[in-house]
Protein backbone atom coordinates (compact mmCIF):
# COMPACT_ATOMS: atom_id res chain seq x y z
CA UNK A 1 0.00 0.00 0.00
CA UNK A 2 1.41 3.41 -0.92
CA UNK A 3 1.59 6.04 1.81
CA UNK A 4 -0.71 9.03 1.51
CA UNK A 5 0.98 12.30 0.59
CA UNK A 6 1.54 14.21 3.83
CA UNK A 7 2.49 17.40 2.08
CA UNK A 8 5.49 18.61 0.09
CA UNK A 9 8.71 17.27 1.54
CA UNK A 10 7.11 15.80 4.63
CA UNK A 11 7.91 12.16 3.95
CA UNK A 12 11.45 12.57 2.64
CA UNK A 13 12.99 14.93 5.15
CA UNK A 14 15.64 12.38 6.14
CA UNK A 15 18.08 10.95 3.65
CA UNK A 16 19.95 7.66 3.97
CA UNK A 17 21.60 7.66 7.41
CA UNK A 18 24.57 5.72 6.07
CA UNK A 19 25.74 8.87 4.32
CA UNK A 20 25.48 11.20 7.31
CA UNK A 21 27.50 11.63 10.48
CA UNK A 22 26.00 11.45 13.96
CA UNK A 23 26.06 15.22 14.50
CA UNK A 24 23.98 15.69 11.35
CA UNK A 25 21.54 12.98 12.46
CA UNK A 26 21.26 14.69 15.84
CA UNK A 27 19.87 17.81 14.14
CA UNK A 28 16.85 15.74 13.09
CA UNK A 29 15.64 15.88 16.72
CA UNK A 30 14.49 19.44 17.49
CA UNK A 31 14.01 18.94 21.22
CA UNK A 32 17.70 18.12 21.69
CA UNK A 33 18.55 21.74 20.85
CA UNK A 34 16.72 23.21 23.85
CA UNK A 35 18.08 24.23 27.23
CA UNK A 36 16.96 23.08 30.68
CA UNK A 37 17.77 25.19 33.73
CA UNK A 38 19.95 27.36 31.55
CA UNK A 39 22.10 24.44 30.40
CA UNK A 40 22.12 22.54 27.10
CA UNK A 41 19.83 19.53 27.46
CA UNK A 42 21.40 16.09 27.82
CA UNK A 43 18.66 13.54 27.37
CA UNK A 44 19.64 10.20 28.92
CA UNK A 45 16.13 8.84 29.54
CA UNK A 46 15.68 7.01 26.27
CA UNK A 47 14.54 3.73 27.83
CA UNK A 48 11.60 5.69 29.18
CA UNK A 49 10.70 7.36 25.88
CA UNK A 50 12.72 8.31 22.81
CA UNK A 51 12.82 11.74 21.23
CA UNK A 52 11.03 12.31 17.92
CA UNK A 53 12.74 13.19 14.64
CA UNK A 54 11.39 15.78 12.21
CA UNK A 55 9.76 13.24 9.85
CA UNK A 56 7.67 11.86 12.71
CA UNK A 57 6.58 15.30 13.85
CA UNK A 58 5.80 16.22 10.23
CA UNK A 59 3.75 13.06 9.71
CA UNK A 60 1.53 13.76 12.73
CA UNK A 61 1.18 17.40 11.77
CA UNK A 62 0.49 16.45 8.16
CA UNK A 63 -2.29 14.07 9.17
CA UNK A 64 -4.18 16.73 11.09
CA UNK A 65 -3.57 19.41 8.47
CA UNK A 66 -4.50 17.36 5.40
CA UNK A 67 -6.16 14.03 6.15
CA UNK A 68 -7.99 14.06 9.50
CA UNK A 69 -10.90 11.62 9.40
CA UNK A 70 -11.81 8.30 10.97
CA UNK A 71 -10.64 4.98 9.54
CA UNK A 72 -12.82 2.45 7.71
CA UNK A 73 -16.05 4.31 8.47
CA UNK A 74 -16.54 6.76 5.62
CA UNK A 75 -16.87 6.64 1.85
CA UNK A 76 -15.38 10.12 1.38
CA UNK A 77 -11.80 10.92 0.33
CA UNK A 78 -10.53 11.91 3.77
CA UNK A 79 -11.76 8.65 5.27
CA UNK A 80 -9.97 6.68 2.56
CA UNK A 81 -6.78 8.66 3.10
CA UNK A 82 -6.88 8.15 6.87
CA UNK A 83 -7.43 4.42 6.36
CA UNK A 84 -4.53 4.24 3.92
CA UNK A 85 -2.22 5.93 6.42
CA UNK A 86 -3.28 3.61 9.22
CA UNK A 87 -2.91 0.45 7.14
CA UNK A 88 0.36 1.69 5.68
CA UNK A 89 1.74 1.89 9.23
CA UNK A 90 0.80 -1.75 9.72
CA UNK A 91 2.58 -2.70 6.49
CA UNK A 92 5.71 -0.75 7.43
CA UNK A 93 5.85 -2.34 10.87
CA UNK A 94 5.38 -5.78 9.35
CA UNK A 95 8.32 -5.28 7.02
CA UNK A 96 10.39 -3.83 9.89
CA UNK A 97 9.86 -6.99 11.96
CA UNK A 98 9.79 -9.51 9.07
CA UNK A 99 6.22 -10.67 9.67
CA UNK A 100 2.92 -10.60 7.80
CA UNK A 101 0.79 -7.51 8.26
CA UNK A 102 -2.37 -9.57 8.86
CA UNK A 103 -0.75 -11.05 11.98
CA UNK A 104 0.00 -7.65 13.51
CA UNK A 105 -2.56 -5.95 15.79
CA UNK A 106 -2.07 -2.21 16.24
CA UNK A 107 -2.62 -1.02 19.79
CA UNK A 108 -1.54 1.60 22.33
CA UNK A 109 1.69 -0.14 23.33
CA UNK A 110 3.22 -3.10 25.09
CA UNK A 111 1.09 -2.79 28.23
CA UNK A 112 -2.11 -3.11 26.21
CA UNK A 113 -0.58 -5.83 24.05
CA UNK A 114 0.37 -8.05 27.00
CA UNK A 115 -3.03 -7.52 28.60
CA UNK A 116 -4.59 -8.58 25.31
CA UNK A 117 -2.66 -11.86 25.49
CA UNK A 118 -3.52 -12.26 29.16
CA UNK A 119 -7.28 -11.80 28.82
CA UNK A 120 -7.87 -13.18 25.35
CA UNK A 121 -5.41 -16.10 25.27
CA UNK A 122 -4.53 -17.00 28.89
CA UNK A 123 -7.78 -16.36 30.77
CA UNK A 124 -9.89 -18.84 28.76
CA UNK A 125 -7.19 -21.54 28.89
CA UNK A 126 -5.41 -21.59 32.24
CA UNK A 127 -6.67 -23.76 35.08
CA UNK A 128 -5.72 -24.49 38.72
CA UNK A 129 -2.37 -26.26 38.74
CA UNK A 130 -1.07 -24.45 35.64
CA UNK A 131 2.03 -22.27 35.91
CA UNK A 132 3.01 -18.96 34.32
CA UNK A 133 6.80 -18.62 34.23
CA UNK A 134 8.07 -15.03 34.42
CA UNK A 135 11.68 -13.85 34.52
CA UNK A 136 13.02 -11.90 37.50
CA UNK A 137 13.95 -8.94 35.32
CA UNK A 138 10.47 -8.21 33.91
CA UNK A 139 8.82 -4.80 33.72
CA UNK A 140 5.59 -4.52 35.70
CA UNK A 141 3.70 -4.67 32.38
CA UNK A 142 4.92 -8.26 32.01
CA UNK A 143 4.20 -9.22 35.63
CA UNK A 144 0.96 -7.63 36.83
CA UNK A 145 -1.31 -8.92 34.01
CA UNK A 146 -0.17 -12.48 34.78
CA UNK A 147 -0.83 -11.99 38.49
CA UNK A 148 -4.37 -10.85 37.69
CA UNK A 149 -4.92 -13.85 35.44
CA UNK A 150 -3.47 -16.22 38.04
CA UNK A 151 -5.90 -14.88 40.65
CA UNK A 152 -8.85 -15.49 38.33
CA UNK A 153 -7.84 -18.92 37.06
CA UNK A 154 -6.08 -20.55 40.01
CA UNK A 155 -2.81 -20.73 38.10
CA UNK A 156 0.42 -19.83 39.88
CA UNK A 157 3.39 -17.57 39.06
CA UNK A 158 6.89 -19.02 39.02
CA UNK A 159 10.03 -16.88 38.71
CA UNK A 160 13.00 -17.57 36.44
CA UNK A 161 16.03 -16.25 38.31
CA UNK A 162 19.08 -14.29 37.20
CA UNK A 163 22.83 -14.66 37.67
CA UNK A 164 24.95 -12.09 39.57
CA UNK A 165 25.93 -10.26 36.37
CA UNK A 166 22.29 -9.82 35.35
CA UNK A 167 22.01 -12.65 32.84
CA UNK A 168 19.11 -15.06 32.98
CA UNK A 169 20.10 -18.36 34.57
CA UNK A 170 19.41 -20.41 31.46
CA UNK A 171 20.14 -23.75 33.08
CA UNK A 172 17.63 -23.02 35.83
CA UNK A 173 15.17 -21.73 33.25
CA UNK A 174 15.32 -24.99 31.30
CA UNK A 175 14.77 -27.00 34.48
CA UNK A 176 11.79 -24.78 35.30
CA UNK A 177 10.08 -25.72 32.02
CA UNK A 178 8.03 -28.45 33.67
CA UNK A 179 4.81 -29.91 32.25
CA UNK A 180 2.63 -27.57 34.34
CA UNK A 181 4.13 -24.46 32.70
CA UNK A 182 1.75 -23.21 30.03
CA UNK A 183 3.18 -19.75 29.36
CA UNK A 184 6.61 -18.08 29.58
CA UNK A 185 6.87 -14.27 29.70
CA UNK A 186 10.30 -12.79 29.08
CA UNK A 187 11.83 -9.46 28.09
CA UNK A 188 13.98 -9.31 24.99
CA UNK A 189 16.03 -6.58 26.70
CA UNK A 190 15.87 -5.60 30.39
CA UNK A 191 14.92 -1.98 30.98
CA UNK A 192 17.01 -1.92 34.19
CA UNK A 193 19.99 -4.20 33.62
CA UNK A 194 20.34 -3.81 29.86
CA UNK A 195 20.61 -7.60 29.58
CA UNK A 196 19.87 -8.88 26.08
CA UNK A 197 18.19 -12.24 26.51
CA UNK A 198 18.76 -15.01 23.94
CA UNK A 199 15.07 -15.10 23.13
CA UNK A 200 15.49 -17.23 20.03
CA UNK A 201 17.08 -20.04 22.04
CA UNK A 202 14.63 -19.57 24.92
CA UNK A 203 11.60 -19.73 22.64
CA UNK A 204 12.93 -22.77 20.81
CA UNK A 205 13.38 -24.61 24.10
CA UNK A 206 9.94 -23.54 25.33
CA UNK A 207 8.34 -24.75 22.12
CA UNK A 208 9.90 -28.18 22.66
CA UNK A 209 8.04 -28.30 25.98
CA UNK A 210 4.74 -27.04 24.52
CA UNK A 211 5.04 -23.70 26.35
CA UNK A 212 3.60 -20.55 24.77
CA UNK A 213 6.03 -17.61 24.79
CA UNK A 214 5.32 -13.90 25.22
CA UNK A 215 8.28 -11.61 24.46
CA UNK A 216 8.32 -7.98 25.61
CA UNK A 217 10.23 -6.25 22.83
CA UNK A 218 9.88 -2.69 24.11
CA UNK A 219 13.58 -2.15 24.78
CA UNK A 220 14.82 -4.16 21.81
CA UNK A 221 12.90 -2.77 18.84
CA UNK A 222 14.42 0.76 18.94
CA UNK A 223 18.02 -0.38 19.25
CA UNK A 224 18.68 -3.54 17.23
CA UNK A 225 17.31 -5.46 14.27
CA UNK A 226 14.39 -7.59 15.44
CA UNK A 227 13.37 -10.49 13.22
CA UNK A 228 10.27 -11.88 14.91
CA UNK A 229 9.97 -14.74 12.45
CA UNK A 230 13.50 -15.88 13.33
CA UNK A 231 12.89 -15.59 17.09
CA UNK A 232 10.11 -18.16 16.90
CA UNK A 233 7.98 -16.83 19.76
CA UNK A 234 4.20 -17.03 20.01
CA UNK A 235 3.61 -13.37 20.87
CA UNK A 236 5.87 -10.30 20.50
CA UNK A 237 4.90 -6.85 21.82
CA UNK A 238 6.39 -3.43 21.02
CA UNK A 239 5.82 0.17 22.05
CA UNK A 240 5.94 2.95 19.46
CA UNK A 241 7.09 5.85 21.63
CA UNK A 242 10.33 4.03 22.48
CA UNK A 243 10.95 3.66 18.72
CA UNK A 244 11.01 7.44 18.10
CA UNK A 245 7.28 7.30 17.35
CA UNK A 246 4.32 8.98 19.07
CA UNK A 247 2.95 7.92 22.43
CA UNK A 248 -0.16 5.75 22.44
CA UNK A 249 1.09 3.51 19.63
CA UNK A 250 2.42 -0.04 19.52
CA UNK A 251 1.77 -3.48 18.15
CA UNK A 252 1.30 -7.11 19.07
CA UNK A 253 2.35 -9.88 16.73
CA UNK A 254 1.01 -13.39 17.23
CA UNK A 255 1.01 -16.66 15.35
CA UNK A 256 -2.02 -16.91 13.13
CA UNK A 257 -3.32 -20.00 14.95
CA UNK A 258 -3.51 -17.99 18.16
CA UNK A 259 -5.36 -15.08 16.59
CA UNK A 260 -7.92 -17.41 15.08
CA UNK A 261 -8.63 -19.10 18.42
CA UNK A 262 -8.72 -15.99 20.62
CA UNK A 263 -11.98 -14.21 21.51
CA UNK A 264 -12.13 -10.41 21.39
CA UNK A 265 -10.61 -8.56 24.33
CA UNK A 266 -12.63 -5.33 23.95
CA UNK A 267 -15.93 -4.93 22.15
CA UNK A 268 -17.12 -1.98 20.09
CA UNK A 269 -17.10 -0.56 16.62
CA UNK A 270 -15.02 -1.86 13.73
CA UNK A 271 -14.20 -5.22 15.35
CA UNK A 272 -17.47 -6.67 14.09
CA UNK A 273 -19.05 -7.83 10.85
CA UNK A 274 -22.64 -7.85 12.00
CA UNK A 275 -24.36 -6.94 15.27
CA UNK A 276 -27.80 -8.15 16.29
CA UNK A 277 -29.30 -8.28 19.75
CA UNK A 278 -29.39 -12.03 19.31
CA UNK A 279 -25.62 -12.13 18.81
CA UNK A 280 -22.62 -10.62 17.03
CA UNK A 281 -20.42 -11.88 14.23
CA UNK A 282 -16.86 -10.67 14.81
CA UNK A 283 -14.41 -9.46 12.21
CA UNK A 284 -11.33 -11.41 11.19
CA UNK A 285 -7.98 -10.79 12.92
CA UNK A 286 -6.31 -8.36 13.26
CA UNK A 287 -9.40 -6.12 13.13
CA UNK A 288 -11.23 -8.27 15.68
CA UNK A 289 -8.84 -6.86 18.29
CA UNK A 290 -8.91 -3.19 17.23
CA UNK A 291 -12.21 -1.93 18.62
CA UNK A 292 -12.92 1.79 18.54
CA UNK A 293 -11.14 4.72 16.95
CA UNK A 294 -7.36 4.23 16.99
CA UNK A 295 -4.62 6.82 17.33
CA UNK A 296 -4.55 7.38 13.58
CA UNK A 297 -2.22 10.39 13.63
CA UNK A 298 0.04 8.50 16.01
CA UNK A 299 0.30 5.56 13.63
CA UNK A 300 1.06 7.89 10.75
CA UNK A 301 3.93 9.07 12.94
CA UNK A 302 4.96 5.53 13.85
CA UNK A 303 5.17 4.58 10.19
CA UNK A 304 7.47 7.56 9.67
CA UNK A 305 9.51 6.52 12.72
CA UNK A 306 10.04 3.02 11.32
CA UNK A 307 11.20 4.51 8.02
CA UNK A 308 13.54 6.83 9.91
CA UNK A 309 15.13 4.02 11.93
CA UNK A 310 15.53 2.01 8.75
CA UNK A 311 17.18 4.95 7.00
CA UNK A 312 19.74 5.33 9.77
CA UNK A 313 20.20 1.56 9.91
CA UNK A 314 19.53 -0.72 12.88
CA UNK A 315 22.97 -2.31 12.69
CA UNK A 316 24.54 1.13 12.64
CA UNK A 317 22.37 2.22 15.57
CA UNK A 318 23.37 -0.84 17.60
CA UNK A 319 27.07 -0.25 16.92
CA UNK A 320 26.83 3.43 17.84
CA UNK A 321 25.02 2.72 21.09
CA UNK A 322 27.51 -0.02 22.00
CA UNK A 323 30.31 2.49 21.53
CA UNK A 324 28.56 5.06 23.74
CA UNK A 325 27.84 2.42 26.37
CA UNK A 326 31.50 1.37 26.52
CA UNK A 327 32.59 4.98 26.99
CA UNK A 328 29.99 5.74 29.65
CA UNK A 329 30.70 2.52 31.55
CA UNK A 330 34.43 3.15 31.59
CA UNK A 331 33.98 6.70 32.88
CA UNK A 332 31.38 5.80 35.51
CA UNK A 333 33.54 2.97 36.83
CA UNK A 334 36.18 5.58 37.70
CA UNK A 335 33.82 7.25 40.19
CA UNK A 336 34.47 6.14 43.74
CA UNK A 337 31.43 4.65 45.44
CA UNK A 338 29.46 4.18 42.21
CA UNK A 339 27.95 0.75 41.53
CA UNK A 340 26.49 -0.31 38.19
CA UNK A 341 23.63 -2.82 38.23
CA UNK A 342 24.07 -5.41 35.51
CA UNK A 343 27.19 -6.33 33.59
CA UNK A 344 25.97 -9.03 31.22
CA UNK A 345 28.08 -9.38 28.06
CA UNK A 346 26.55 -7.68 25.05
CA UNK A 347 24.14 -5.62 27.15
CA UNK A 348 22.13 -2.75 25.71
CA UNK A 349 22.98 0.90 26.38
CA UNK A 350 21.19 1.04 29.73
CA UNK A 351 23.16 1.85 32.88
CA UNK A 352 21.36 1.65 36.21
CA UNK A 353 23.59 2.74 39.06
CA UNK A 354 23.88 3.74 42.72
CA UNK A 355 26.26 6.04 44.57
CA UNK A 356 27.13 5.37 48.19
CA UNK A 357 25.39 7.82 50.50
CA UNK A 358 23.27 9.43 47.76
CA UNK A 359 19.58 8.76 47.24
CA UNK A 360 18.68 8.21 43.61
CA UNK A 361 16.05 10.97 43.58
CA UNK A 362 18.45 13.50 45.12
CA UNK A 363 21.09 12.70 42.52
CA UNK A 364 18.58 12.90 39.65
CA UNK A 365 17.38 16.28 40.92
CA UNK A 366 20.92 17.69 41.05
CA UNK A 367 21.63 16.37 37.56
CA UNK A 368 18.44 18.00 36.29
CA UNK A 369 19.81 21.34 37.52
CA UNK A 370 22.71 20.68 35.13
CA UNK A 371 20.27 20.06 32.27
CA UNK A 372 20.70 16.28 32.41
CA UNK A 373 17.60 14.08 32.23
CA UNK A 374 17.93 10.61 33.75
CA UNK A 375 15.44 8.28 35.42
CA UNK A 376 15.39 7.55 39.14
CA UNK A 377 13.23 5.18 41.16
CA UNK A 378 12.17 1.58 40.67
CA UNK A 379 11.88 1.73 36.88
CA UNK A 380 8.63 -0.28 36.89
CA UNK A 381 10.69 -3.30 37.99
CA UNK A 382 10.11 -3.36 41.73
CA UNK A 383 10.59 -7.15 42.16
CA UNK A 384 14.00 -6.95 40.47
CA UNK A 385 15.21 -4.07 42.63
CA UNK A 386 13.94 -5.81 45.76
CA UNK A 387 15.89 -8.90 44.73
CA UNK A 388 19.01 -6.76 44.28
CA UNK A 389 18.45 -5.15 47.68
CA UNK A 390 17.97 -1.71 46.17
CA UNK A 391 15.23 0.74 47.16
CA UNK A 392 15.76 2.99 44.14
CA UNK A 393 18.38 3.47 41.44
CA UNK A 394 19.39 6.02 38.84
CA UNK A 395 19.28 5.01 35.19
CA UNK A 396 21.05 6.58 32.24
CA UNK A 397 19.80 5.12 28.96
CA UNK A 398 21.55 6.15 25.77
CA UNK A 399 20.39 6.47 22.17
CA UNK A 400 22.22 6.82 18.87
CA UNK A 401 21.68 10.59 18.87
CA UNK A 402 23.61 11.03 22.12
CA UNK A 403 27.29 12.05 22.05
CA UNK A 404 30.59 11.34 23.75
CA UNK A 405 30.73 14.97 24.85
CA UNK A 406 27.42 14.51 26.65
CA UNK A 407 28.86 11.51 28.48
CA UNK A 408 31.82 13.61 29.66
CA UNK A 409 29.47 16.33 30.92
CA UNK A 410 27.29 13.71 32.59
CA UNK A 411 30.22 12.20 34.48
CA UNK A 412 31.47 15.64 35.54
CA UNK A 413 27.97 16.52 36.80
CA UNK A 414 27.83 13.32 38.85
CA UNK A 415 31.17 14.17 40.42
CA UNK A 416 29.86 17.63 41.27
CA UNK A 417 26.62 16.23 42.72
CA UNK A 418 28.55 13.66 44.73
CA UNK A 419 30.56 16.43 46.40
CA UNK A 420 27.38 18.37 47.19
CA UNK A 421 25.73 15.29 48.69
CA UNK A 422 28.77 14.68 50.84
Amino acid sequence: MNPVNLGKGEENMHTDGNGRDWEAIRTDFPLLAREVNGKPLIYFDNANTAQKPIPVIAAVDGFYRRHNANVARAMHALGAEATDLYEDARERLAMFFNVRAEDLVLCSGTTFAINLVAYSWALPRLRPGDTILVSRMEHHANIVPWQLIAERTGARIAVAEILPDGRLDLDALRKAMTPDVKLLAVAHVSNVLGTVNPVRDICREARRHGIVTVVDGSQAAPHRKVDIAAIGCDFYAVTGHKMCGPTGTGALWARKEHWRSMPPFIGGGEMIREVRFEGTVFNDPPYRFEAGTPNIAGFAGLGAAVDYLDSVGLDRIAARESELLAHATEELNRIEGLRILGSAPGKAAVISFLIDGAHAHDLATLLDLEGIAIRSGRHCAHPLLQYLGVAAACRASLAFYNTHEEIERFVAAIQKARRLLG
